[in-house]
């Protein structure tokens, strides 16, 4: 009886996390093509809309338990729903910065987002995706293949902060814009991050393994 209730929680979860996905995904199509209504609706309307269904799953997680005491795996499970949905309203509110600094952006820049920028944009994308898919497949390979993708991120922010530095002071007037640059650079980094920790959730879940204390001796 129970496990259609936690498929369906599982099934809403993905929702979630597809909409979440998409906000980054528009915002990023809006920037490179000039858009900002679209970003507009990315920051009065998505919001709310992730917002929405943050509480719905919590409500739902929290009933789940208190009505049916799961054990086991539907209790780790369930656990894990509460995790990863506090990581998407996290990567949602993320997203809304991305957007209020691609609409900066646009306001002053005379041309699109560089190279790296989009890299960037696409590593995390997928690692959001990834990030997911492992937790539905229980798959904890993949939830490896995103924690080690988080350091091409990484490698991106730095080398974007190293040219934007340069280039400030080289040129005063490029500072709104490269502040607006580095800005949405940095939250990018923050969602990389955020999906991490659903990877490696999903490796304790899947192997009993914790590798993030190793992986923070890595980055130091």
């Amino acid at each position: 009886m129970l496990e259609p209730m936690v498929e369906e929680l599982k099934a809403r979860l993905v929702t979630y996390a597809r909409f979440v996905e998409e906000m980054i995904r528009n915002s990023k199509h809006a920037l490179t093509e000039g858009t900002t209504e679209l970003l507009g609706e990315i920051i009065d309307r998505d919001e709310p809309r992730a917002n929405a269904y943050e509480v719905e799953l919590e409500e739902q997680s929290t009933s789940l338990i208190a009505q049916h005491q799961p054990m086991a795996k539907d209790l780790r499970t369930i656990l894990m729903v509460f995790r990863i949905t506090n990581d998407l309203e996290r990567i949602a509110d993320h997203a809304v910065n991305i957007a209020e600094a691609a609409r900066d952006h646009l306001e002053g820049a005379p041309s699109g987002p560089d190279d790296e920028l989009l890299r960037m944009f696409e590593e995390t994308i997928l690692m959001v995706d990834g990030a997911i898919r492992a937790f539905i497949g229980e798959d904890a390979a993949l939830g490896q293949k995103v924690c080690e993708t988080d350091n091409t991120v990484d490698a991106l922010a730095t080398a974007i902060l190293d040219r934007l530095s340069t280039a400030m002071i080289r040129d005063p007037q490029s500072i709104p814009q490269d502040l607006a640059t580095l800005k949405i650079a940095a939250n990018l980094e923050r969602i990389a991050d955020l999906s991490t920790n659903i990877g490696e959730d999903v490796i304790y879940m899947t192997e009993g393994r914790v590798i993030k204390h190793h992986r923070e001796e890595e980055k130091q």
